[in-house]
């Protein structure tokens, strides 16, 4: 492949440094940064996403003039499939894919490195692998006859049909639940394996970074990222996120910061059992999220900005 076919893919556990890492990579080696979260598409879910902090406007084209729509930018470093979508609105990892692979395109015709940063492992995979993603329609009687059942019974099914995807899967969240089995039972297969470069053929050069910083480090940087993110006003945006119309259901399918902090704003939680209970279940999080990445031998693991760079050197010669 010629190197305008290469991209650099970032992956590894929430609160690993996924994002600055992205970014000092960015400006280093020309990139633009694709951001592969399945959270952060979402507007107005910034503290509770961990979203960089970036602003929507008209940047340089790199001595080409201005881009021609407003570009979220962070750090001068453009980010893509952040910030846009209507969190009312479900958004698949089909539409992720294929505005994923125009965005890519995009970078490409401009001269510069695709960054493909983030924790959402089927939204990379879908990319990079180039999978052939079933086009599943809602079926109603179905997800309501799945309904009845606890998430421990359809996460039991689940193992029995796809382990792959019951390993991974957050099974708190029956709403992803149902729709895992939904396509399963409906497509007669599971979702197609990571690497499964038979599917179609892969379209990039791809070099894979993974950060793997100690367990008892992780979790140092995840209560405090999380303790500064309440004190930011996590709570405030979960509660504007009320106002603006969305019910506690949709807030609890979003997971972890929203599925919590909800409880405690309907006082079901107190503040205490809150933070612990959240704390616990975003670590768990991370061991799911290591748990898909562990499983693909392209990833190199590193722990700091100096051997990522030389890596990436190393990849162009």
């Amino acid at each position: 492949m010629s190197t305008i076919d290469k991209i650099l893919v970032i992956v590894g556990p929430t609160s690993s440094g996924k994002s600055e890492l992205a970014v000092k990579l960015a400006k280093r080696f020309k990139g633009e940064i694709i951001s592969a979260d399945s959270r952060q598409v979402y507007r107005d879910m910034n503290l509770g996403t961990g979203k960089v902090e970036g602003k929507w406007k008209f940047c340089k084209n790199r001595g080409r003039g201005f881009y021609k729509t407003k570009v979220y930018v962070y750090k001068n470093t453009p980010h893509y499939l952040i910030d846009f979508a209507n969190p009312k609105k479900q958004y698949s990892v089909s539409q992720f894919q294929k505005q994923a692979k125009k965005t890519i395109a995009d970078i490409f015709k401009r001269g510069r490195l695709p960054i493909i940063c983030g924790g959402t492992g089927h939204f990379i995979d879908a990319v990079v692998y180039n999978q052939n993603l079933p086009e599943v329609p809602p079926n109603p009687t179905l997800r309501k006859e799945l309904d009845k059942q606890s998430n421990e019974q359809l996460l039991e099914y689940l193992k029995q049909l796809d382990p792959d995807r019951a390993s991974v899967i957050d099974w708190h969240n029956k709403r992803r639940l149902i729709r895992a089995l939904e396509i399963i039972i409906t497509t007669g297969k599971p979702v197609p394996p990571v690497g499964a470069d038979t599917i179609r053929p892969l379209q990039y050069d791809v070099l894979w970074l993974g950060i793997n910083l100690p367990q008892d480090d992780l979790y140092k940087k995840i209560d405090k990222r999380l303790k500064q993110r309440l004190k930011a006003g996590m709570i405030k945006e979960v509660q504007k996120l009320r106002k603006q119309g969305l019910s506690w259901k949709r807030l609890d399918d979003f997971g972890l910061e929203y599925r919590y902090i909800s409880l405690y704003l309907q006082k079901k939680l107190s503040y205490d059992e809150m933070f612990t209970q959240l704390s616990y279940a975003i670590k768990h999080y991370s061991k799911r999220q290591l748990t898909w990445w562990k499983r693909n031998k392209e990833i190199n693991w590193i722990s700091n900005y100096k051997q990522a760079a030389g890596t990436v050197a190393k990849f162009f010669k």
